[in-house]
């Protein structure tokens, strides 16, 4: 009987052990809780200071470029239209002695066949744009605008155009500008622009060119020069010509 009344007592006496013992554990642990969530509080707020810093440096920044942009100064200016003067000659074709020995020959040659033609069929004035036509082919003769397409049909379409003005409107000033315009639109419509083409067509209406215009001159004159460039561009080294015939 006293062995049953001790343990009843050690049972009564751990039980209120726990249960004295556990508000202060529970206390604890929302106290480190509290803690913790303070101190996430807290870098939370260091973090949002530190964007709204940046957000404020990136928002300065563009508004100083954008000033810049907008407003540069003289000095600025000044230094870079020097730099366009200065490098300017870096953006120019190079020719070797070969390629300008050649180009003189073969230009000199052509033109010296269409200035006789020329003045043979009563048009003087269409050596003009046969020599534009000519620093085309045997300066440059790489690029799109001197290929024979370019150069037969360019010119033809000019000449074209040049006679179908006179015929309708005559040689007014104004219809010089009409036929240019005019020739400039078909040759980019048909892929045939050629500068001079556009020079065609105004010494058509200058001259007030008939029909035979467009064959002698301007398409015996174009073949005369296209042949004299193939001959001399593919006698020279390194150099061929055309790139395309249509």
């Amino acid at each position: 009987m006293s062995n049953q009344i001790a343990r009843s007592y050690d049972n009564n006496s751990e039980a209120s052990l726990v249960t004295t013992s556990s508000p202060s554990t529970s206390s604890i642990l929302s106290f480190k809780q509290e803690q913790e969530i303070q101190s996430y509080q807290d870098i939370i707020e260091v973090q949002q200071r530190q964007i709204n810093q940046l957000t404020e440096q990136l928002t300065q920044l563009k508004n100083s470029s954008f000033s810049q942009k907008k407003s540069p100064n003289f000095w600025q200016k000044f230094q870079e239209f020097l730099g366009k003067i200065h490098g300017s000659s870096t953006y120019q074709p190079r020719f070797s002695l070969n390629q300008i020995l050649f180009s003189y020959l073969g230009s000199f040659i052509g033109i010296a066949v269409l200035a006789y033609l020329s003045v043979g069929s009563g048009y003087p004035l269409i050596a003009a744009p046969f020599g534009a036509a000519a620093v085309l082919v045997f300066a440059v003769p790489n690029t799109p605008l001197a290929q024979p397409r370019n150069l037969i049909l360019g010119n033809v379409l000019g000449a074209v155009v040049s006679v179908v003005m006179v015929a309708l409107f005559g040689s007014e000033p104004w219809v010089m500008a009409l036929a240019v315009a005019t020739a400039i639109k078909l040759m980019q419509i048909t892929k045939t622009l050629h500068p001079p083409g556009g020079a065609v067509a105004l010494v058509g209406v200058l001259s007030k060119a008939q029909f035979s215009f467009i064959f002698t001159p301007v398409l015996a004159g174009s073949i005369i020069l296209l042949f004299c460039t193939f001959i001399f561009n593919n006698l020279m080294p390194g150099r061929s010509y055309p790139k395309h015939w249509l």
